[in-house]
């Protein structure tokens, strides 16, 4: 079932309209914040070595306690780090800034369990 050239022309035309509603004419389409996207890498880095922490503590039945230690502190920097991009991320200009609410969330989640966990150790 072909097409008729003029329904396609329309087509076409209606599409830049929809884009064009969404800005203000002249106006590039906002892109997102790069320290944002920073954020949200070392809130998913800082996942993964903890993840790996829990993991190494299974399989060495807990036998390895320095290098989940340290583990555990790389994680706890890894959150700082991105807590830090993405508060840089809130300052650039004329930028989505959702990876960085999203990715300082994360980190500040991450980061206050890994407290609370380090905290528990040190009690017993």
């Amino acid at each position: 079932m072909a097409r008729s050239a003029n329904y396609t022309k329309k087509r076409i035309r209606d599409r830049g309209r929809k884009q064009r509603a969404t800005r203000k004419y002249g106006q590039a389409p906002m892109k997102y914040s790069h320290m944002g996207a920073h954020s949200c890498w070392y809130a998913s880095g800082s996942f993964l070595l903890l993840i790996g922490a829990v993991g190494i503590a299974y399989w060495k039945h807990g036998a390895a306690a320095g290098f989940i230690g340290g583990f555990g502190i790389l994680a706890m920097i890894f959150s700082a780090l991105g807590v830090r991009a993405g508060v840089k991320g809130l300052r650039e200009r004329e930028k989505r800034y959702i990876f960085c609410r999203l990715g300082i969330a994360a980190n500040i989640l991450i980061l206050l369990s890994l407290i609370i966990i380090f905290c528990g150790g040190v009690k017993k």
